[in-house]
C-alpha cells in the first residue's frame, strides 16, 4: 500500500508519527506532505521523516483562501506522481478535495466541533470522517467513532515513557513543584474571533504565591513581565515537560489534552468548549472555563488544584481512562489500511459508530 499524509500542524506530526512508522515496518510506503505552519517541519526532521513542503497558510480569510488554493494545486501534483491509494490528515480539507478529484479513498480524523468553516467543505468529500466518541456532532453516514483522543496516538503509555532527563537539560529540576503556562498564537482559521487568558502578570504572581514555579512557552511573542518566565523547550520535548508538571494552565485545547492523559491536572481558558474537553471534565483530569469571567473562575480553580496537589491521586484518575480509551495509533493504522474488524479496536470503533 501506499498512502499520502498531509501535515497542517506541528500537533499532527506527532498524531500521525507512530502509524507512519508502523506502517513502513510492515512494508508499505507512507508518503508525508506538510504545510510549514510553526515548527511542524522542525518536528519531522526531529523524527527523522522525510517530507514535500507544500506552502504555508496564513493571513485574512482572502489570503489563506487564495493560499488554499496554491496548497491544494501542488498537492494534486504530488498525488498524480504518487498514485497512492489512500490519502489522509487531521482536519482534511486539502486531503479531501484532493481525494475525491482524483478517486483516491480520503480518510479524515478531526475532534474539533467549532471548526465549523473547514468542516462545511471538508467532510462531504471525505469518504471517511473518525472522531473520538465524544465528538458532538453527528456529521453523516461517512462519519465513524473510536473510544480514544487524538493524544493518545502518541501519549498512551505504549507509546510514551517521560524523561527526567529532558527536564534536567533544560534547567528544570523533576522535583519541583511547577506550573506550565500556555499561549497559543490565535491564528488558526477556527480561532478567528476566540480569545483566551488575560491578566497574566496577576496569574502568574497568585500561582508563584503557591509556592510554584511558572514556566511560560508561547506561540508568540511575551508580554514584557513575563519574558524571564519563558523556557525555551524543543518541540520533541514538550511531552516530559507536561508530564512532571504540578499543573498545566493554558488556552490551548491540545496541550491541556496532553496535560491531562498524562496524568497532569489542566486549566483550559478558551471562549469555545469541545467535546474532548468536556470529556476529560468527567475524569476529574480538565477543567473547561469559557464566558465573560473564565479568567476569574479558571485562576480560582488553579490555585484549588496548586493547594490539593500533595493529595490528590492523580494517577489513579489517568488510570481510570486509559481503562476506557483505546491507543489511536492502532486506528490510524486500521483505518488506513481499510482492515475493519481485523483487530478489537477496530470491531470496537464501527461498533461504536454503528450505536
Amino acid at each position: 500500500m501506499q498512502a499520502l499524509v498531509t501535515v497542517q500542524h506541528p500537533a499532527h506530526v506527532h498524531f500521525f508519527r507512530h502509524a507512519i512508522g508502523e506502517l513502513e515496518d510492515r512494508g508499505h510506503e507512507v508518503h508525508v506532505a506538510a504545510l510549514d505552519k510553526d515548527v511542524a517541519l522542525s518536528l519531522l526532521d526531529a523524527y527523522d521523516i522525510d517530507h514535500t513542503v507544500l506552502g504555508t497558510r496564513s493571513g485574512s480569510l482572502v489570503q489563506v483562501a487564495l493560499s488554499q488554493a496554491t496548497i491544494e494545486a501542488r498537492l494534486v501534483q504530488l498525488a498524480r506522481r504518487l498514485d497512492p491509494d489512500v490519502i489522509t490528515a487531521i482536519g482534511g480539507l486539502t486531503a479531501a478535495h484532493v481525494g475525491a478529484a482524483l478517486g483516491i479513498r480520503s480518510v479524515v480524523f478531526t475532534d474539533t466541533e467549532h471548526a465549523r468553516l473547514s468542516n462545511r467543505l471538508t467532510f462531504p468529500f471525505a469518504d471517511e470522517v473518525w472522531t473520538p466518541d465524544c465528538y458532538w456532532h453527528d456529521e453523516g453516514a461517512d462519519h465513524h467513532r473510536y473510544p480514544g483522543f487524538h493524544e493518545l496516538a502518541y501519549l498512551h503509555p505504549d507509546r510514551f515513557t517521560p524523561d527526567p532527563a529532558v527536564l534536567e537539560r533544560r534547567g528544570v529540576d523533576p522535583d519541583e513543584r511547577f506550573v506550565v503556562l500556555r499561549l497559543t498564537g490565535w491564528d488558526a482559521v477556527h480561532d478567528i474571533g476566540d480569545s483566551g487568558l488575560d491578566g497574566l502578570p496577576g496569574l502568574v504572581r497568585q500561582l508563584e504565591s503557591r509556592g510554584a514555579s511558572v514556566y511560560v512557552t508561547a506561540e508568540g511573542e511575551l508580554p514584557d513581565a513575563l519574558a524571564d518566565r519563558e523556557l525555551t523547550v524543543e518541540p520533541s520535548e514538550i511531552h516530559h515537560l507536561l508530564a512532571y508538571a504540578d499543573l498545566f494552565v493554558g488556552e490551548s485545547p491540545t496541550m491541556a489534552t496532553e496535560s491531562a492523559v498524562l496524568g497532569t491536572p489542566a486549566v483550559y481558558v478558551h471562549s469555545q468548549p469541545l467535546g474532548y474537553t468536556d470529556e476529560l471534565a468527567d475524569y476529574g483530569l480538565l477543567w473547561g472555563f469559557h464566558g465573560d469571567d473564565r479568567n476569574a473562575r479558571g485562576a480560582e480553580r488553579a490555585l484549588e488544584l496548586l493547594d490539593a496537589a500533595d493529595t490528590t491521586d492523580w494517577d489513579a484518575h489517568r488510570e481510570q481512562l486509559l481503562a476506557a480509551k483505546v491507543d489511536t495509533t492502532d486506528v490510524v493504522v486500521e483505518r488506513l489500511l481499510g482492515d475493519v474488524g481485523a483487530t478489537g479496536t477496530a470491531r470496537t470503533a464501527t461498533a461504536r459508530a454503528d450505536d
